[in-house]
């Protein structure tokens, strides 16, 4: 039984990364495929409608960008903004992924300033996470600051309040930090983490 057991989690770890991986693109292939089927009838072979269908969408996305970057373009996504921005429901939805995005990839990222906390003065103990706020001053909190930490495995986080000096700044791309972070630390090699 312990043999059995044994492979099977083997099985598991190797499986479960490369089943979801698939899934995912299979997923992403197909809605592309579909949407682009009925676009584009004329291409008979669905990879290479898949091809012409992914290099419309990245076109799309680049051209979106571009006129969101001109004066028009600013106001009309700014007018949609405040729509989805008073919906009730599509508020909250719109609201979370957007913010996501930009915490990202916007031109003010929030996730650009990773940490290393200490965890108490008499502790060892540490946690990797990103400095959102260096000042707590509106919540009577002068010498602390807000650290955001994301969950292994998770697209989940906590905010937690620290003492200034608990927290150290550390000299790494926040995308490797949070490649670790989110990983449970099995990846990002480069994430090493300098006392």
């Amino acid at each position: 039984m312990k043999r059995f057991l044994k492979y099977f989690l083997r099985g598991l770890l190797v499986f479960v990364p490369v089943g979801v991986t698939i899934f995912i693109l299979v997923y992403v292939f197909n809605g592309l495929d579909s949407l682009f089927g009925f676009l584009l009838p004329f291409i008979k072979y669905p990879v290479a409608r898949l091809f012409v269908g992914l290099l419309v969408t990245i076109g799309g996305i680049f051209l979106i960008g571009l006129f969101a970057s001109n004066f028009v373009g600013k106001k009309l996504f700014a007018l949609l903004d405040r729509i989805f921005a008073n919906v009730p429901l599509v508020k909250m939805l719109y609201g979370a992924i957007k913010d996501l995005v930009e915490a990202f990839a916007g031109e003010k990222k929030k996730f650009d300033k990773p940490v290393l906390v200490t965890l108490g003065t008499s502790s060892n103990a540490k946690i990797i996470g990103f400095m959102t706020r260096e000042s707590l001053e509106y919540f009577g909190l002068k010498d602390h600051v807000a650290v955001y930490l994301p969950q292994s495995y998770n697209f989940a986080g906590n905010v937690l309040i620290f003492p200034k000096e608990a927290v150290k700044p550390l000299d790494i791309e926040s995308s490797e930090v949070m490649t670790f972070i989110v990983s449970g630390g099995v990846a990002g090699e480069q994430a090493q983490i300098q006392q």
